[in-house]
């Protein structure tokens, strides 16, 4: 059984969390940026150990014997210890098609340069913001009454939630991560 730890905040972490139950995945511990966050509560209800990880994620925050970090919608740093205390590192998901528009304004900033299209990114994370090796894209459309928050609640965060559980589903039939 592969076991992770999801890093992430609000709808898309804790819909990681579901998702890597649901695939059988082992969740040894999941880091929200505060207790109150549906990540906190809804793995507090599963007997899931939560590590506050507001700003920084350092090898004392990541269990024992983790394979992966999935990282999902958090603007935390996962410092090089923690990722090299995983087998397979740390993966997060960014709402540009990296490596254009880095940053937690993303979506913004690419309404903003006129793009009629986006998208999601999954990547390895390393030691800078967004700048990992890209293991997969997925693209969509912005219309022109799209707002960043409208992007993101239609468009971005479900085609996230999908490309996880692409990953997810192609790392327990190859053991490996898609390069």
């Amino acid at each position: 059984m592969i076991k992770v730890m999801v890093v992430g905040q609000k709808w898309l972490a804790e819909q990681i969390l579901l998702l890597c139950m649901d695939e059988s995945y082992e969740v040894a511990a999941v880091a929200p940026p505060s207790h109150d966050d549906r990540l906190a509560k809804t793995a507090k209800g599963f007997d899931i150990p939560v590590r506050i990880a507001p700003k920084r994620l350092d090898a004392k925050d990541v269990p024992d014997d983790i394979d992966l970090i999935l990282c999902a919608h958090t603007h935390c740093y996962i410092a090089a210890e923690a990722r090299q205390k995983c087998k397979l590192g740390a993966i997060g998901f960014h709402p540009s098609l990296l490596p254009s528009y880095k940053g937690k304004n993303a979506i913004q900033d690419a309404i903003n340069a006129g793009e009629n299209e986006t998208g999601g990114s999954i990547f390895l994370l390393d030691d800078g913001w967004d700048t990992g090796q890209v293991l997969f894209q997925q693209t969509c459309m912005i219309g022109s009454q799209d707002t960043a928050q409208s992007l993101w609640i239609n468009k971005l965060a479900p085609m996230a939630l999908n490309m996880f559980r692409e990953l997810l589903i192609n790392l327990q039939v190859k053991e490996a991560l898609p390069m």
